[in-house]
């Protein structure tokens, strides 16, 4: 085990992905004093995603582990698109994920006076100007990747009126959109952004931090490099979208620095994007489908963003496991969601409690069984845990089972309840179907069995073999429940590639149906809070939404207990 200056232990070589590996070879070769400063820097305008979980992983994930910190900085540059419901947000999951920024909390708009400071040497030093063209008529004098842009006709101004114009920009004096400054550095450059980039558009819209203050705002391409200067920010990084931004960083940062870049220079670093089938990663399709109403809001379950994923159950770790098998690399791939899907499965499998509830309540008479007896039978928690001990649930005459699992005329290979057949209710007895009772429409009213007495579960008789268990609920003492049954967002695979549809017409319309009049057992019931997560026995693994009130409870079904979706497609 290598270590680092403060003493931290590093993992092995071969077991970091090519980040750390980066990280730590700079922390091995002494690189800024041995000092290692990461960030995170959301804008706060959306809600984030999974895509940003994976870089609030890295980002908070790679200092943990090297003995490091990690700031959290929002890009609050746009106050047009901002607000503080998404700052909030951001800090809860943040701390969800299992990570604190401690005392380093920061802001873009911390250092606008800088910034501004900044801005007004570049004029000075006849770097930078104010153009009064429009965004269209400067696009258009880009020029193209393999042909040079032209010069703007305003790229020549003196020192003087530029200083001028552009502190009459920050007064309110012109239209927004009529004016910007931009960095006079190479028109003909390889790279596009160095083809005099904007620094500052005008926007007069009050900032929630800064008030009336400022009419002019920085761009992200000026921002960003030199927060991370101001702040010791040793390694930024960010997803492979900035690979071409990265010398544009460096040449600000290096102006910003003068001298002093020899001593410190943050580090960009870039990997892959997150990108999942059967949704979108886009935050300004997320905000239509918000504001639209096509969800229910951000933290709709069937959404991809970290309180969607919290309030469909899914745990911090299980997202943590899902990232790591990803991994972190320089190429671009759109994951399986059943990556993800399998990940909570995995980490619920061992951490839920087992627990009874019929979605589609059939009644099933027990004809030989003592009317008004209450039997307490014990159940486990958790097999996968046998320290999270049992519980009781009662048994009595009339129960429920899940429709599906009657059928009066079964083919052979179907092991649940049919007539002539036996079948073990789970943790209970084994009861053979006698008959079914059906209303004058034919469907089925109540399934009438008998018991056999000998066969308990954990008792000797509870060893004989049948082939078909059900789970059950004691009609008697059954709590209604509201049941949410979620599934994928979208009905194809890669609803972002769809170019001749727009992509609200690809929503999967079955991606939520909801069960009024569940029966949960009483454990259940006595027991549930808001975000607990459970395994339905024979159905899959749900938690606790916080719509629920003591007398009304509502679960979200996580994931069911097989890939159902595979099996479709495997058809």
């Amino acid at each position: 085990m290598a270590e680092n200056v403060n003493n931290a232990p590093v993992e092995e070589k071969k077991q970091l992905n090519f980040v750390q590996q980066l990280v730590a070879d700079d922390l091995a070769a002494g690189k800024n004093g041995g000092r290692l400063n990461t960030r995170f820097p959301p804008e706060p305008n959306g809600y984030l995603h999974i895509g940003h979980a994976k870089a609030i992983c890295m980002d908070f994930g790679v200092a943990e582990m090297m003995g490091g910190t990690c700031n959290l900085r929002f890009d609050d540059t746009n106050p047009q698109k901002e607000d503080t419901e998404y700052v909030e947000s951001i800090k809860r999951d943040i701390h969800w994920l299992g990570y604190d920024w401690g005392d380093r909390l920061y802001y873009a708009s911390d250092y606008f006076e800088k910034l501004y400071a900044f801005a007004i040497d570049l004029i000075k030093r006849g770097m930078a100007y104010v153009d009064d063209q429009s965004s269209e008529e400067i696009a258009k004098q880009k020029g193209t990747p393999t042909t040079p842009g032209t010069h703007s006709p305003y790229r020549d101004r003196s020192v003087e009126e530029n200083l001028d114009l552009f502190e009459r920009m920050n007064k309110g004096e012109f239209d927004e959109g009529s004016r910007v400054l931009r960095a006079k550095i190479d028109m003909a450059s390889s790279n596009m952004h160095f083809r005099d980039p904007i620094m500052y558009r005008i926007i007069k819209t009050p900032h929630w931090r800064t008030g009336e203050k400022w009419k002019v705002y920085p761009m992200y391409d000026f921002a960003h490099g030199q927060s991370d200067y101001f702040e010791g920010v040793t390694h930024s990084i960010c997803t492979l979208e900035f690979v071409p931004h990265r010398p544009l960083y460096e040449y600000f940062v290096k102006l910003l620095a003068g001298n002093k870049v020899e001593e410190y220079c943050p580090r960009q670093i870039e990997f892959n994007r997150l990108n999942l089938t059967y949704t979108v990663m886009s935050k300004r399709k997320l905000l239509q489908l918000v504001k639209e109403g096509l969800v229910a809001g951000w933290d709709d379950p069937r959404m991809p963003t970290i309180c969607g994923l919290r309030r469909r159950g899914f745990t911090p770790q299980s997202i943590k496991n899902f990232l790591d098998a990803i991994g972190y690399t320089k190429y671009e791939a759109l994951n399986d969601i059943s990556l993800l899907e399998h990940s909570i499965r995995e980490d619920l499998n061992k951490n839920a409690n087992r627990v009874s509830a019929v979605l589609d309540p059939v009644k099933v008479v027990i004809t030989n069984y003592p009317e008004g007896k209450v039997e307490m039978l014990e159940m486990e928690n958790n097999p996968e845990k046998p320290e999270d001990g049992k519980h009781q649930m009662p048994f009595t005459r009339e129960i429920y089972i899940e429709r599906e699992d009657f059928m009066e005329d079964a083919p052979k290979k179907f092991f649940r309840m049919t007539p002539g057949k036996e079948v073990r209710l789970k943790g209970a007895y084994i009861v053979m179907c006698d008959e079914c009772v059906k209303d004058a429409e034919g469907n089925i009213t109540e399934i009438h069995c008998t018991y056999d007495p000998d066969t308990l579960s954990g008792t000797e008789g509870g060893n004989r073999k049948v082939k078909g268990t059900l789970h059950w609920v004691s009609v008697e003492h059954a709590v209604d429940a509201e049941v949410r049954i979620y599934d994928r967002l979208f009905s194809i695979e890669n609803p972002s590639a769809e170019a001749e549809r727009d992509f609200r017409e690809l929503l999967n319309p079955d991606s939520l149906k909801v069960i009024t009049h569940a029966k949960i057992e009483p454990f259940l019931a006595e027991t549930a809070k808001v975000e607990d997560k459970y395994q339905f026995q024979r159905i899959g693994y749900f938690c606790v939404d916080p719509d629920s009130t003591p007398d009304h409870l509502v679960f979200n079904k996580t994931i069911g207990l097989k890939d159902s979706w595979a099996k479709q497609q495997n058809k």
